[in-house]
């Protein structure tokens, strides 16, 4: 990379970096069809996706010095801003204890039923409802890359993936894991049927062990948010699975669940 690519920031009012103001603030109104990355392994599943685009960079001066792989794949036409701890903290209206952010361009996104046109003969799938917490879905992604789901899907109550804390917590995965919206659960199900996938309901409620699901060649696993769970009209028309444990609690967390869940389908025959 070409040292002309560093620009030094000194003013927390340069306008330059104005995609990393306020931080906090910008995630809950949203960016405009950007979204920030951050930390050192994000970014480089940043720099290595096909479906995102870095626009730039904004580094920590005293970072500099340990990044050189990751300031090798950047391309010369990306700015990538340095500024003082204190510069940058002002910037993003926070303590930045990592220093390494980017910001990154979301593609068009396209519907349910378009991604799973494009599922392998054999898929595996995860389909979420009503998952609000960044850090739940976070966590999904991340198992959802971990045990080899082709694809995640969400209806709309669902929260962005692309918001900054849920990709720092799925620790770049929902940079590589591909996914889409729903307009309703309901529509969810009917896209993942009329292509053919076995929809398995996850709850504490279920009918039947995990263990016991034979799963098919295309196969989804449907969960829902902590408390209210799946929707009753979901559960009562689509077969339903449990995880299993002691009989005086009832329910793990859905991160935790779909961890068990997915590394069971994952190496369920087909």
């Amino acid at each position: 990379m070409s040292k002309a690519n560093i620009i030094r920031i000194d003013s927390v009012d340069d306008e330059r970096i104005a995609a990393y103001r306020d931080v906090r603030e910008r995630d809950l109104v949203g960016r405009q069809g950007r979204f920030i990355a951050e930390g050192r392994v994000v970014l480089n599943v940043l720099f290595a996706s096909s479906r995102f685009a870095a626009e730039s960079v904004f580094l920590r001066e005293n970072r500099l010095a340990g990044l050189e792989d990751l300031l090798a794949r950047i391309d010369d036409d990306i700015p990538v801003y340095v500024a003082s701890g204190d510069v940058m903290d002002g910037i993003a209206g926070f303590h930045m204890h990592r220093g390494i952010l980017a910001v990154g361009r979301r593609t068009e996104e396209e519907d349910a039923a378009a991604l799973l046109a494009k599922m392998p003969p054999a898929a595996l799938v995860v389909a979420l409802c009503g998952i609000a917490n960044h850090d739940n879905m976070g966590a999904i992604f991340r198992n959802a890359a971990a045990f080899g789901a082709d694809a995640v899907l969400l209806d709309q109550t669902c929260c962005d993936p692309l918001y900054r804390k849920a990709i720092r917590v799925s620790v770049g995965a929902a940079l590589k894991v591909p996914f889409a919206k729903a307009e309703s659960g309901t529509a969810m199900i009917k896209a993942l049927e009329n292509e053919g996938f076995d929809v398995v309901a996850l709850s504490p409620a279920g009918r039947v062990d995990i263990s016991a699901v034979k799963r098919g060649r295309r196969c989804a696993l449907l969960l829902g948010a902590e408390g209210p769970g799946l929707p009753r009209e979901l559960l009562e028309r689509l077969p339903s699975v449990r995880i299993s444990m002691r009989e005086d609690f009832d329910s793990l967390n859905v991160a935790a669940a779909s961890a068990i869940a997915l590394h069971r389908l994952w190496q369920a025959p087909e």
